[in-house]
């Protein structure tokens, strides 16, 4: 793709508004955090939903209610998680897919989450896909590791994802593959032919992995998911501030951001 897309996390399922006053939890809040980004220069919102008390749920009525209130406001591509938060059982993390979302994360291999783990096996990722298939739903191929690059092309050699692939790199986690120039290469080289990628850096990785992103010709993803700090100590006020400086420097580095319709034409989304 010719241009730079960024993707905005909008909450996540870890952070609490004790840490960040100003994160999205309600839907209401969380499509206003969507206009935002859009006009900030997103392209689309990656969205994870929150039960009243704050806590992660994959409730499916949440996802419809955000999802719509998102559609109402705003042309930004909506990408939900079923990658959900630790404890949730598969079936749990599936099941809004059903609601048609424009496209969803699919984690290709279990991974270390600090103390916990979320797990993702072989037939767990089969199944994902195979529901993604089925409602249209495009799949961001989430890799946590090295090895969850080499997983993902078991599901393109049994015919369960098309091209063109998109990839998100999910890196510094705790006890996952650590950020570091070396290690985006080598997923980088492990990617099949026709595959696009996301560079997502968590906490303190979260602006080098921008310079990367740039620097390896990739995407770009920032947001309240992945980091609340805007430079050190200091909170961001918006999940729109991290996407304003993400398209100063795609335009710094003589580039242009991608528009929603834009990923809608590359990836052949429903319009």
């Amino acid at each position: 793709m010719d241009k730079v897309i960024i993707t905005c996390a909008l909450t996540g399922a870890e952070t609490t508004k004790a840490q960040c006053p100003n994160l999205p939890v309600t839907p209401e809040e969380l499509a206003q955090s969507a206009l935002e980004c859009e006009q900030a220069g997103a392209a689309i919102v990656h969205l994870h939903v929150r039960n009243p008390d704050g806590s992660p749920t994959a409730d499916k009525a949440v996802f419809k209610k955000a999802i719509d209130l998102i559609r109402k406001k705003s042309q930004v591509v909506v990408e939900i998680t079923t990658g959900g938060a630790v404890g949730m059982t598969p079936e749990e993390r599936i099941d809004p897919v059903s609601l048609e979302p424009d496209m969803a994360s699919l984690d290709c291999g279990t991974v270390n989450f600090g103390n916990d783990y979320i797990i993702n096996t072989l037939p767990i990722m089969r199944q994902f896909a195979a529901e993604m298939n089925k409602y249209g739903v495009r799949p961001t191929l989430e890799c946590f590791d090295i090895s969850h690059v080499v997983s993902s092309h078991i599901l393109i050699k049994e015919n369960l994802i098309k091209p063109p692939y998109h990839y998100g790199f999910v890196m510094n986690v705790p006890g996952a593959l650590p950020y570091n120039h070396k290690n985006i290469s080598d997923m980088i080289s492990r990617l099949p032919q026709e595959s696009e990628f996301t560079v997502m850096g968590i906490g303190r990785a979260h602006l080098p992995a921008i310079f990367a992103a740039l620097s390896f010709g990739g995407h770009i993803r920032v947001g309240f998911e992945d980091n609340i700090y805007y430079s050190k100590g200091k909170v961001a006020s918006s999940n729109a501030q991290f996407v304003e400086r993400a398209a100063r420097l795609i335009k710094e580095a003589q580039k242009e951001p991608a528009t929603p319709a834009d990923v809608r034409k590359f990836f052949g989304l429903r319009s």
